[in-house]
C-alpha cells in the first residue's frame, strides 16, 4: 500500500470520527471507533507484510524446474505421472530415448513392451513396485522400474536403465581398432583378434604393418592367419612377408571363449630380439591388457610360480586381502596339488599346447571347478598361462539330473516288482481263504493260516508303498482344505507320538483350496509325524504349521524347480538330532533308511515323495542340529482351469459271493489261475480257463454262450486289452473284468476300451467273487438301458 494510498484512508477515517461525533455527541464513543479503524489497518498491514502477494495476482502454481534438474542423469532415463495418468516430469535423457516427452505408459516401444510397461503400472498403483526385465525402443534394450511415491502416494516414478549385454570379442575389436590399439603398437605389441576358424577379423596397425604390403592392409578381414606366419624347425616363429631376413616373435594366444575353446582368440606378439628391460615393459602392458578381460587368467614361470594374477582369476579363487598364493597348489586341496603341478610343469616347456583339469579350491566346498592349463611363449619368465572357470553350477546340475535319472530308474523297477510280487501274494491270500473256509476257529491250523494270511496282508501294504514311490498308485483326488485333513488325522497322531511329544498345529490365514487324494496326504502326514517321533527319542515338539505361498514368495525363494505360482504350504517340524548332511541328499531314495535292522522299511519317505509328486506338489527337506523340517508346497486349485476333481466314491451295497452264468478266465500265472478258477467254481459259476491271450481266443471261439470275461492284462505274445478287441469286434457288449498288479489309474490311461471293470491284485477270494458279481450286475443294467 502506497503513502498515497495510506493518507486518503487517514483523511476518510478521521472525516468517519468527526460525522460521528457532530451526531451523537458523545466523545468515548468516537474515540473508540477510530481506535478500532487503526487496529484494523494495522493487521492488514501485518498480513500485507507477511504473505505478501504474486506477481501475478495469482496463488503461486507448483514449479517443477527444480526437481527436472534434481532427476536429471547420465544413465537413467526418469519420468513422474500423476494419479490422473499426466506427466508431471521427465528429465533430459527421457526425451532422447523416447522422441519426446511422451506420458508413460504410452512410449514408442517395441513388440510387446507397451503391454508390459502397462503392467507394472498397474502393479506399481497395486503392490507399490512394478518391474520390466527387458523391452525395446528401436536398437535400444531397456529394463524398468515403476515405483509408487508421494506424501499421499499419488505420483509413479519411471526409472528406465540401458541393459548392458557384453560381447568380449566386439569389444576387443573395439578397442584394437581405436586409440587402445595403436597404444599397444608404440609398446612394441602387435594384437590381432582371430575368429575360431583362423581367420583375421581385426588387428592393430602394428601388426597389419608387419604382416602385409601397403596395398594389402586395407583388404585384410577374412584372411587365413596361419598363411601369415611361419615357424621352422627350430620353433622360430616369424612373418611370411618378411623373408629370411625376418624378425623372430613371440607370439602368446588369448582365448576369448573359455568355456568350450572353440571361440575367437587375442593374438599379441612381441619382437624376440628386445632386451631383458624391454621386455619387462612389453610383459607390462600384456599384463594389463589380461587385467581388462572379464575371465579369471593368470601367469606361471617355468618353477610353478605366480608372476601375475587378474581380478577375474582372483575372485574365482577365492583368495582373500590377507592371502598371497606362491605357487598354484595353495588354491587347491591336498589332492589335487600334486596334479596340478605335473600339468603346469609338462606345459612350462613353451609348446603352445593346453589342456583342462579339474580341480577343487580351498574353502569352496567339494564342487569342482575348471582350470585351463596352456604353454605360452614369448613373455620372458612367462610359461604359463592359467584361465580358471567357475563349474559349480554345472556339475550341481548334472548331479541333480544324475539324481533324477536315478529316481526315476528305481521308480520303474519298484512298478514292475510290485505287479510281479502281487500277483504272488494274490496266489498266496487265495490259498489261505480256500484253506480258511475248510477250518473253523478253533482247529490247530486255523491260527497258522490267519497269520500267513496277516503277513500276506502286510506284503501288499508294501507293494502299494512301491507303488505310491514309482507314483502308478491309483489317487482319487478332491477339493480340499489342509486343516481340514489335518483335524482329521490329529487325534491319530496324538496316539502314536505319544504323552512326551508335544503336538503343535498352527494354521495361517488365507490358504487357498488344493487337488489331492485325502487318504494319502493323511498317509503322507502321518509318516513325517512317525518318523519325527523316531528322530526325538521319546521327548520334544512336534510342530504342523499351515500357511499361504504367492508367486512373488516363490520367486524370492530362487528356487528353480517350483514355477511361480500360488501353493498353499504345509510344514511338519521337529526337535530331534536332525539328518547329517551327507544322509540328507538321500532320504527320499527307497529302501534307504538310517534305523537299526528290523525296525524300517526304507520306504516311508520314499512314499512320501510318491505322494506328493503325484500330486503335482513338491517337497524339500531342511536340517540342523535340533530341528529338521519337511516342507510340502501343493499347488492352489482353480476352478476355471483345472480339471474336475474326482468326487469320492459311494459307498456301494456289497455283492453277492454266489452266482451263475460261464466265465471265460484268462491268466499266464498258473498259481492265480488255479486260485481264481476254484474260487469262482465253488462261487457256483461254470469257469473255462485259458494261460494267455491267443489261448483264450480259441476258447472263446469254441463257447456258445459266455456271460464275463476275466482277463489279465499284462500277458506274453497277446496281452488282455488285444484279446478283448478281438473278442469285442464280434460281440460289442461282451463285459469285461480286468485284472493287474499295476495301479488302476496307469492301465486306463493305456487302455481305450470302454465298459470294462478293473480288480487290483492282490485280491482275496470273497473280493473276486464280489468283483465278478457286480461286472454281470453292470452288464445286465446296461443291457436293460438299451
Amino acid at each position: 500500500m502506497s503513502r498515497v494510498d495510506l493518507a486518503l484512508v487517514g483523511g476518510l477515517a478521521l472525516l468517519s470520527v468527526a460525522l460521528l461525533f457532530w451526531a451523537t455527541g458523545s466523545g468515548a464513543l468516537a474515540a473508540g471507533f477510530l481506535a478500532g479503524i487503526a487496529i484494523a489497518v494495522a493487521g492488514i498491514l501485518l498480513v500485507r507484510r507477511l504473505f505478501p502477494a504474486s506477481a501475478g495476482g495469482e496463488a503461486a502454481l507448483p514449479d517443477w524446474t527444480m526437481l527436472r534438474a534434481a532427476v536429471n542423469h547420465d544413465d537413467v532415463a526418469i519420468a513422474v505421472t500423476d494419479r490422473g495418468g499426466r506427466l508431471v516430469c521427465a528429465n533430459d535423457l527421457f526425451a532422447t530415448w523416447m522422441g519426446g516427452f511422451v506420458t508413460p505408459p504410452g512410449l514408442p516401444l517395441d513388440g510387446r513392451g507397451g503391454e508390459l510397461l502397462k503392467n507394472a503400472g498397474r502393479a506399481a498403483w497395486r503392490d507399490g513396485e512394478g518391474h520390466v526385465d527387458d523391452i525395446a525402443v528401436g536398437p535400444l534394450q531397456l529394463q524398468a522400474q515403476v515405483t509408487r511415491t508421494g506424501q499421499a502416494e499419488d505420483y509413479l516414478v519411471w526409472r528406465f536403465a540401458a541393459l548392458e549385454r557384453l560381447d568380449l570379442a566386439n569389444e576387443v575389436m573395439r578397442h584394437l581398432d581405436g586409440p587402445a590399439g595403436r597404444t599397444l603398437g608404440q609398446a612394441g605389441i602387435m594384437a590381432a583378434l582371430v575368429s575360431a576358424e583362423g581367420r583375421l577379423r581385426t588387428a592393430n596397425p602394428a601388426f597389419l604393418l608387419r604382416a602385409f604390403d601397403e596395398s594389402d592392409q586395407a583388404h585384410y578381414a577374412g584372411r587365413d592367419v596361419a598363411a601369415m606366419l611361419r615357424l621352422d624347425d627350430a620353433g622360430t616363429l616369424t612373418f611370411a612377408r618378411e623373408g629370411d631376413r625376418a624378425t623372430p616373435v613371440r607370439m602368446l594366444q588369448i582365448p576369448l571363449a573359455p568355456a568350450d575353446g572353440h571361440g575367437p582368440l587375442l593374438l599379441a606378439m612381441l619382437d624376440e630380439e628386445m632386451g631383458p628391460a624391454d621386455r619387462g615393459t612389453a610383459q607390462t602392458y600384456v599384463e594389463t591388457l589380461l587385467s581388462l578381460l572379464p575371465f579369471g587368467l593368470a601367469l606361471v614361470d617355468r618353477d610353478g610360480r605366480f608372476l601375475y594374477m587378474n581380478r577375474a582369476f582372483i575372485r574365482a579363487a577365492g583368495i582373500g586381502a590377507n592371502r598371497t598364493p606362491r605357487y598354484p597348489g595353495d588354491l587347491v586341496v591336498g589332492e589335487d596339488k600334486g596334479p596340478l603341478a605335473d600339468m603346469i610343469r609338462r606345459h612350462s616347456s613353451g609348446q603352445q599346447v593346453g589342456g583342462d583339469l579339474s580341480i577343487r579350491l580351498i574353502g569352496q566346498g567339494d564342487d569342482p571347478v575348471s582350470m585351463r592349463v596352456v604353454g605360452v611363449r614369448g613373455l620372458g619368465e612367462a610359461a604359463v598361462l592359467l584361465s580358471l572357470k567357475d563349474s559349480s553350477e554345472e556339475s550341481r546340475l548334472k548331479r541333480q539330473v544324475a539324481q533324477a535319472s536315478k529316481m526315476q530308474a528305481v521308480g520303474q523297477l519298484a512298478g514292475g516288482v510290485a505287479h510281479d510280487f502281487n500277483n504272488i501274494l494274490t496266489a498266496v491270500l487265495g490259498a489261505c481263504d480256500l484253506m480258511l473256509m475248510r477250518h473253523t476257529p478253533g482247529d490247530s491250523d486255523y491260527d497258522d493260516i490267519q497269520q500267513i494270511r496277516s503277513n500276506a496282508n502286510r506284503a501288499a501294504s508294501l507293494t502299494r508303498q512301491l507303488l505310491a514311490f514309482s507314483r502308478q498308485q491309483t489317487l482319487r483326488p478332491q477339493i480340499l482344505q489342509l486343516p481340514d485333513v489335518i483335524s482329521e488325522v490329529s487325534h491319530l497322531l496324538k496316539r502314536l507320538i505319544g504323552d512326551t511329544i508335544q503336538l503343535i498345529v498352527h494354521h495361517g490365514r488365507g490358504l487357498g483350496a488344493v487337488r489331492a487324494d485325502p487318504g494319502q496326504l493323511e498317509q503322507v502326514i502321518i509318516n513325517l509325524a512317525v518318523n519325527a517321533r523316531d528322530a526325538m527319542a521319546g521327548a520334544g515338539t512336534l510342530t504342523i504349521e499351515t500357511y499361504p505361498v504367492s508367486a512373488a514368495d516363490v520367486r524370492q525363494m530362487g528356487n528353480e524347480f517350483m514355477p511361480p505360482a500360488d501353493y498353499s504350504a504345509l510344514k511338519v517340524s521337529d526337535t530331534g538330532s536332525g539328518i547329517p548332511a551327507d544322509v540328507l541328499p538321500k532320504i527320499f531314495e527307497p529302501f534307504f533308511t538310517t534305523k537299526d535292522v528290523g525296525k524300517g522299511t526304507g520306504l516311508g519317505l520314499s512314499t512320501v515323495y510318491g505322494i506328493i509328486k503325484q500330486s503335482a506338489g513338491f517337497i524339500f527337506a531342511d536340517s540342523r542340529p535340533g530341528e529338521t523340517s519337511f516342507t510340502i508346497y501343493l499347488p492352489v486349485h482353480r476352478a476355471d482351469h483345472d480339471v474336475p476333481a474326482v468326487p469320492a466314491p459311494p459307498a456301494k451295497p456289497k455283492k453277492s459271493q454266489w452266482g451263475t452264468g460261464t466265465i471265460l478266465l484268462v491268466e499266464d500265472e498258473d498259481m492265480v489261475r488255479a486260485v481264481a478258477e476254484r474260487a469262482l467254481t465253488r462261487a457256483g459259476y461254470s469257469v473255462v480257463t485259458a494261460s494267455q491271450g491267443e489261448e483264450g481266443l480259441e476258447r472263446f471261439a469254441g463257447m456258445e454262450k459266455i456271460d464275463l470275461i476275466v482277463s489279465d492284462v499284462v500277458m506274453p505274445t497277446m496281452d488282455g486289452p488285444a484279446m478283448v478287441r478281438a473278442m469285442r469286434a464280434k460281440r460289442p457288449t461282451l463285459p469285461i473284468l480286468f485284472m493287474s498288479g499295476y495301479a488302476e489309474e496307469q492301465l486306463r490311461q493305456s487302455i481305450d476300451i470302454a465298459d470294462v471293470a478293473f480288480l487290483p491284485k492282490p485280491f482275496s477270494v470273497a473280493q473276486l467273487a464280489e468283483a465278478v458279481s457286480a461286472a454281470l450286475d453292470d452288464a445286465a443294467h446296461r443291457a436293460g438301458r438299451g
